[in-house]
């Protein structure tokens, strides 16, 4: 079904006024090759960028491919991920996810959507995230918790489910939008739009914003 105008036209003015609060947003991950921004975003579920980023300094020194993940003994990457949580599966998707790498693409991280999503341990969020930040491919747009809160408090979506927020936002942004899109509403849903007591007051936001279910 086609977007109406005006709901396109409002989407362009919040795109219009991210870009002026927040012109450099990017991921907040720290990584220097696709599979390290790969690794980080694996251990960000149910972390934060700060934590992420603080074991990852040490861990891309000691696990410099995907070669040195798959063939590490599970419980010492357990180890040096303990601190963002959950390190039981996410050293299990690492594990999964690197082995797959080294045998259907020799150890690279591919630049196709598709093949990502087919990587064990890998969604669309992670694979968005990815091909954002690493390749530049708008293959998507990232939803997470922050880009779910803020779409919903800006009616721009009445959905709940990741794939429909974002089958959602793709049709009221236009392509070249979607990675800046996904980055600024990231840094506008973490530092503005936070989800207890949000900050309505200074938000540049607040002249457009129908505040739902606030």
């Amino acid at each position: 079904m086609p977007i109406p105008a005006e709901i396109k036209q409002y989407a362009a003015k919040i795109a219009r006024i991210l870009r002026e609060h927040y012109p450099d947003a990017k991921c907040e991950l720290d990584y220097e090759t696709p599979l390290q921004l790969l690794i980080a975003t694996i251990l960000s579920a149910q972390c934060t960028d700060e934590r992420v980023n603080l074991v990852t300094k040490c861990l891309f020194r000691k696990y410099p491919d995907a070669a040195a993940y798959a063939n590490a003994p599970q419980k010492d990457l357990e180890r040096e991920i303990q601190s963002t949580g959950f390190y039981h599966n996410k050293a299990k998707s690492i594990q999964s996810c690197c082995q797959s790498l080294l045998e259907r693409y020799g150890g690279q991280v591919p630049r196709d959507i598709e093949k990502m999503i087919e990587l064990p341990g890998i969604g669309r969020k992670t694979a968005n995230v990815v091909l954002g930040a690493a390749y530049g491919v708008a293959s998507g747009i990232v939803v997470d918790t922050h880009v779910t809160r803020v779409s919903q408090r800006l009616g721009l979506t009445q959905e709940k489910n990741p794939e429909k927020i974002e089958k959602d936002l793709l049709g009221q942004f236009p392509r070249k939008e979607w990675i800046a899109i996904g980055n600024r509403m990231v840094h506008h849903g973490r530092y503005v739009c936070i989800a207890r007591n949000p900050k309505c007051d200074t938000c540049p936001l607040a002249g457009l914003c129908p505040r739902i279910g606030v």
